[in-house]
């Protein structure tokens, strides 16, 4: 039974990607309860209309609810982007946090001017996307790359395969050429790429993700940043084959959450 002193957070993803910001809460907030939901029913949502977004995400917030949890991370940039504004006036009273590209910090650190962003079609193309870019960087050359399937390569746990790098050289490393400094990673199933993508960009450029902050933000809202209870546990749902949740953690270099599972991935409905 979750209490008041020891907050439960829900953290959703339609699949492995928000697993990067599970990561950095197990970290910054050791004293919260932290659930896992992956919608791999219906994963990836990138390729998905706004409506159907929209559709899931509310979905998927309601079922993190029902679990007990007390604030919710939207660990997706395209579920962001498409959807917060509707699960934030579905829940007006609970804290919700949401993941956006790094555009900010990349405006503040870029030398060249110029910026990269990875981003899936979805994200790629909307107004949030254009809203950030238009309030922290513009007099910057910001080019937007969409990234098609390489969220779906991350799920599959090809995280060095050769079409990712194939990929990366065509689309990424001639604007690395032209002068591109700053890269972000507008998905947060990118943030497993980052070793592949700093041994091709051999360091000309700096990669900008945001697991972090929104790890940091999510234990402010939730009360659990002035917590020193007892450590909290993590368990891990999923709306399809649940069970690979708990297998790719080792691959995606999170095997320290596994010490903090209260029970092995379970099924969740989220209708």
């Amino acid at each position: 039974m979750t209490t008041q002193s020891q907050p439960t957070i829900g953290v959703f993803d339609s699949g492995l990607g928000g697993l990067s910001v599970l990561g950095a809460l197990a970290a910054e907030c050791p004293s919260a309860h932290l659930v896992y939901a992956a919608d791999t029913a219906h994963v990836p949502y990138g390729n998905k209309t706004p409506a159907q977004i929209r559709a899931r995400v509310l979905a998927m917030g309601q079922a993190l609810i029902n679990e007990g949890c007390t604030t919710l991370v939207v660990a997706c940039n395209t579920a962001t982007a498409e959807a917060i504004e509707a699960l934030r006036a579905a829940h007006p009273n609970m804290p919700i946090v949401g993941v956006e590209p790094g555009i900010k910090p990349a405006a503040l650190n870029t030398q060249s001017g110029q910026i990269a962003v990875l981003a899936t079609a979805a994200t790629a193309k909307s107004q949030r996307l254009a809203q950030l870019i238009a309030r922290h960087a513009p007099h910057k050359t910001v080019h937007i790359i969409p990234c098609h399937g390489w969220a779906t390569e991350v799920e599959a746990l090809h995280l060095s395969s050769p079409a990712i790098i194939k990929e990366i050289e065509l689309l990424l490393l001639p604007l690395i050429d032209q002068g591109v400094d700053q890269v972000v990673l507008g998905c947060t199933h990118y943030d497993f790429l980052a070793p592949t993508l700093n041994m091709l960009i051999e360091g000309k450029a700096q990669l900008v993700g945001v697991a972090g902050a929104v790890a940091r933000r999510a234990c402010q809202v939730s009360g659990a940043a002035t917590l020193t209870t007892t450590q909290g546990n993590i368990r891990l749902v999923a709306t399809a084959n649940p069970e690979r949740l708990t297998a790719a953690l080792p691959a995606l270099g999170l095997n320290a959450l596994s010490a903090r599972l209260s029970k092995s991935a379970q099924l969740m409905v989220a209708d």
